[in-house]
């Protein structure tokens, strides 16, 4: 099977076969796993000391003839600490506990509740990168993705492959891409921001923005634009090409598919 490859300007310079990995079974569940396994929370508690710092001896004993027992007193049996005394007779005040001044908080944030310890083999990791690229050819995955497709035709061919982006200016490299993808694919390839809607805007989340196109460079290339996404193709990953999902929208360079061919054996 025979795909198209294209000039900067949309026009069709040549053809190659398609590699094999484009037509690799793509496997959902692994690439969730992987995706999963990828997840990063930055973890987040009180001070370990927190509560602690206090001089209280320890939970009051109840019995009788002990020295600074709390026998016959009618206090509870918690941490607390002296703040003044007269012969045997202790002023006494809660330390530590949740519900005394100064002490810990009752159930805090544990660091080791939010510490990713899921690990992928590297069989699995090869699958996963083989269906996210393999998803990036496919029509039916793409249209998936993108509800605002479905419906419309598209003409093109995937997977999109140009000739050089090498060193493009921001106002050549966004016309070239409308004339490749087409308007409706440029539509979801564009990269926007909107402000959120609701209360988000006060949490520190005031801006939601879409993942738009990824452009895939050989590592020899180099590229720079806000406008999209771009990566190398020795660095280029599950979370880069299946990012919101399987199908996002990508364009490949000649010299990245020679590359990620070798990779990918």
């Amino acid at each position: 099977m025979k795909t198209q490859i294209f000039d900067i300007k949309g026009n069709k310079k040549s053809e190659m076969d398609v590699p094999k990995f484009f037509s690799a079974r793509i496997r959902e569940d692994i690439v969730s796993k992987v995706l999963e396994s990828m997840k990063k929370a930055q973890p987040y508690s009180p001070s370990p000391v927190a509560g602690k710092q206090h001089a209280a001896k320890g939970k009051m004993v109840h019995r009788r003839h002990v020295w600074r027992s709390g026998y016959g007193r009618g206090r509870s049996r918690v941490p607390r600490k002296i703040f003044s005394r007269r012969g045997e007779q202790f002023n006494w005040e809660a330390a530590e506990v949740p519900h005394a001044r100064g002490g810990m908080r009752a159930h805090p944030p544990k660091i080791t509740s939010m510490i990713n310890t899921l690990k992928i083999n590297k069989k699995e990791m090869k699958i996963a990168l083989l269906s996210a690229l393999s998803s990036t050819a496919s029509e039916k995955e793409i249209i998936r993705r993108y509800a605002s497709l479905e419906g419309k035709k598209i003409d093109n061919r995937f997977p999109f492959i140009v000739s050089e982006l090498d060193s493009l200016k921001a106002k050549e490299l966004i016309s070239g891409m409308k004339k490749i993808l087409g308007d409706s694919l440029f539509e979801v390839g564009i990269k926007k921001r909107e402000i959120r809607s609701g209360k988000g805007k006060a949490r520190g989340r005031k801006y939601k923005k879409n993942a738009g196109l990824l452009i895939v460079l050989g590592n020899e290339e180099n590229l720079k634009t806000s406008a999209f996404d771009v990566k190398k193709a020795k660095e280029v990953s599950v979370s880069d090409l299946a990012k919101g999902g399987l199908g996002r929208l990508v364009v490949y360079t000649e010299k990245a598919i020679k590359e990620l061919e070798t990779r990918t054996k």
